[in-house]
């Protein structure tokens, strides 16, 4: 199959961080033993040699302990990091959901963060306008919009950020745990216009520790462990080995 075929083709992938080797307790001292080259490194690789090749409709769960590179590995296809080695290529629109309250700005109100976000996601100021009551009646925040979002929990935070994000139908859909720290009732919406926007055609990248939802929502899944690939493939299988290792 030819890379024509993929919408997200992560080849040979490779993420690497310097680690300081010693405790700096303030900028000032980590300044002057950074110009003194006294300032050691040690070298860790967060990924390595990762291969991930999506096809347009798919959707990948992505499992693993804590610490395994789940979140490293969508920043990579996000764009947020780079390779160290090897390539990333990605076809389409993405709505990244990684991080809480990514592309909010705190001492704002609900209102004014919902035209921010969609201004960052290349949306006109008419356009949020003529979707402004979609978006709030999703996410059930009509008592609240003049609230600096500051002041929200992270539930709520989670709530607006996933409507605005799904207000149309990107190409590439990623959600990392965002959509943990809702009430049950909301996660259920939530996924239910994840799986319409995969009978759409969206393709679905998901982080989850809910190994239940990820059967749901995902028709294959990769391992990862410390970095590597354990195993990847259709979800039954991934998901009873990750359960009974």
């Amino acid at each position: 199959m030819s890379k024509e075929d993929y919408i997200i083709d992560v080849s040979d992938a490779t993420v690497r961080f310097n680690m300081a080797s010693e405790k700096v307790d303030n900028l000032k001292e980590y300044v002057i033993k950074l110009v003194k080259r006294e300032l050691m490194f040690q070298e860790f690789l967060a990924l390595k040699n990762i291969n991930l090749k999506i096809k347009q409709g798919e959707s990948w769960g992505l499992v693993g302990t804590n610490g395994a590179g789940k979140s490293t590995l969508l920043k990579l296809i996000c764009g947020v990091l780079k390779p160290y080695k090897g390539t990333v290529t990605i076809k389409g629109s993405m709505a990244p959901l990684i991080e809480l309250g990514a592309g909010f700005d705190g001492e704002l109100t609900a209102r004014e963060n919902i035209f921010l976000n969609g201004t960052l996601m290349g949306h006109s100021e008419q356009y949020m306008k003529d979707h402004f009551d979609e978006i709030v009646d999703f996410a059930e925040l009509w008592d609240f919009l003049d609230m600096p979002i500051k002041n929200y929990s992270s539930g709520m935070s989670a709530r607006l950020g996933f409507a605005v994000a799904t207000m149309v139908k990107p190409d590439i859909l990623i959600c990392d745990e965002v959509l943990a720290v809702g009430d049950y009732k909301f996660q259920e919406k939530c996924q239910e216009r994840m799986q319409s926007m995969l009978d759409g055609g969206t393709t679905l990248l998901y982080v989850s520790h809910d190994i239940n939802t990820v059967r749901r929502l995902c028709d294959h899944v990769l391992w990862l462990e410390k970095g590597v690939v354990k195993m990847s493939g259709e979800a039954g299988p991934v998901c009873d080995a990750y359960m009974n290792q």
